[in-house]
């Protein structure tokens, strides 16, 4: 006798997951900053030095006079060589006035005015420095230095974050199935 078969074939499910992972993405970007020096402002004020140097009796010895000091040694001296010149006139009228008494005195007369003493040779320096006159009145330099504030901007970005979050999906991998089959 035949007994009918009842035959069950059975497929599991498969079931698979699909998984997309979270992506993050994190950046920080620098500080926007700004720094400026002003320039320092400079004040300088000077005063300047004076050197005052008279050398009028250095150019005296070296008988580069004005034209003021030659005229008055000029007439100083034209009014001594007058003096001693009416001197010596009264000296010579008293002498002719003696005449009579006798002697050489005409010749006498010749004989002092044209005997001179002859000037001696010497070697004379001139230009002393001793009497060069100086003046000095110190300069003077005022600095005033005035320092500036530094500016300085920050501005702090925030951080760009992009997130994808991840996600998972099941996915059937495989469908069950139930087959049957009779024989028999």
């Amino acid at each position: 006798m035949n007994i009918p078969q009842l035959q069950i074939q059975t497929t599991r499910a498969v079931l698979d997951l699909q998984i997309d992972k979270a992506v993050q993405q994190i950046e920080q970007p620098k500080a926007t900053q700004q720094i400026e020096q002003p320039a320092a402002i400079l004040e300088m004020s000077t005063t300047k030095p004076r050197l005052s140097l008279d050398t009028t009796e250095n150019r005296a010895e070296l008988d580069l006079k004005s034209p003021l000091r030659r005229s008055s040694e000029n007439a100083q001296y034209g009014l001594q060589q007058v003096s001693e010149g009416t001197g010596r006139r009264a000296q010579e009228g008293q002498q002719l006035v003696a005449i009579e008494n006798g002697g050489d005195t005409l010749a006498d007369i010749a004989k002092q005015s044209t005997d001179r003493q002859i000037a001696p040779m010497n070697v004379r320096f001139v230009g002393d420095r001793t009497k060069i006159q100086t003046e000095i009145s110190p300069g003077s330099l005022t600095i005033n230095a005035r320092p500036q504030k530094v500016t300085h901007t920050v501005q702090i970005n925030k951080p760009i974050h992009n997130y994808t979050p991840g996600k998972v999906s099941g996915v059937m991998k495989q469908y069950p199935s139930i087959q049957f089959d009779l024989k028999g």
